[in-house]
């Protein structure tokens, strides 16, 4: 689940639990957020092509964490951003969601865009099928319904066992189940926590993770792809600033499948910008998880009025 523009998010912090929902405000929000999500696939192949994913994750978070902290203090939000109430929720939310990133950025130079996205977007059919679990969501026959043909969406883009089926196509799997597990998480924390306070901890965990795993020895890239590498680490902070927001003015269930759209806009860059070519099983299977994402959607007030 995939990660602004030159300058820092200059939106204040939001008010934690007891806010009402919202539809219309997440909408906006998760528009935000895919946008973001999208250009993070171009900056992260591009900084790939001059250092290895590691150091990304670690540059990302060094940049992107004086950028939080800033703006907690320029927006007097420090008290509700810096506090620890909800350490260890922080830490897995953090740890699951480094997991997940590194395997989407590393599968980038493995698979194509139209590929790994289409994979990722099984994350909000695992949110449904888990939400009831953690989040006292109910799951209903129409959403079970929708997981199903999701998975079946899955093994028709994979199809295990051919020649096609490799490391990036399993890293993409990964990384759709760790960003469902991180859409989980987010929806607990934005219960009591801001905006800030979530992207704050993430910041700082992961950056101690990629310090940790790189040795302490962070590699100076050339120019452009410290750039490139930059441009990740600000549009990560947009996406995932977005999508805490619309997390907040949603349910779960009905905020995550609104990302379907960036499906078919990563499909255009990757056939405009690297002349990838899309496959008849890859159309089919994408069709097959946007139909799901859909069911998933708007199944319930269908069944609800037949």
């Amino acid at each position: 689940m995939t990660d602004a523009k030159a300058a820092a998010p200059s939106l204040p912090a939001v008010s934690p639990a007891g806010r009402a929902n919202n539809l219309p405000l997440a909408l906006l929000w998760m528009a935000g957020a895919l946008l973001s999500f999208s250009m993070i696939a171009i900056a992260g192949r591009e900084a790939g092509r001059g250092t290895d994913t590691v150091q990304i994750m670690f540059y990302r978070a060094a940049f992107g964490l004086p950028i939080i902290v800033a703006v907690a203090l320029a927006t007097g939000a420090a008290r509700t951003t810096f506090t620890l109430t909800r350490l260890p929720l922080h830490g897995l939310r953090a740890s699951i969601h480094f997991i997940a990133q590194f395997s989407w950025l590393y599968a980038l130079g493995l698979i194509t865009l139209a590929e790994l996205f289409a994979i990722e977007f099984t994350a909000p059919l695992w949110v449904a099928l888990t939400a009831p679990l953690f989040l006292a969501e109910k799951l209903t026959p129409v959403r079970l319904a929708a997981g199903v043909l999701g998975f079946i969406g899955v093994l028709v883009i994979a199809q295990p066992g051919s020649t096609t089926f490799g490391l990036g196509t399993a890293l993409g799997m990964v990384a759709a189940i760790g960003f469902a597990a991180n859409m989980i998480t987010t929806k607990l924390l934005t219960r009591t926590e801001t905006t800030l306070c979530v992207l704050f901890h993430m910041m700082w965990i992961q950056l101690v993770i990629a310090a940790v795993l790189i040795g302490f020895k962070p590699h100076v890239a050339d120019t452009t792809t410290m750039l490139w590498v930059a441009a990740v680490a600000v549009l990560g902070l947009t996406a995932h600033f977005s999508l805490t927001q619309a997390f907040a003015h949603a349910d779960a269930i009905n905020v995550a499948p609104m990302d379907f759209l960036r499906l078919p806009l990563i499909i255009a860059a990757g056939a405009l910008i690297y002349g990838e070519a899309v496959s008849p099983w890859l159309m089919l299977g994408a069709a097959i998880v946007i139909a799901a994402n859909l069911i998933n959607m708007f199944g319930e007030r269908i069944w609800r009025r037949t």
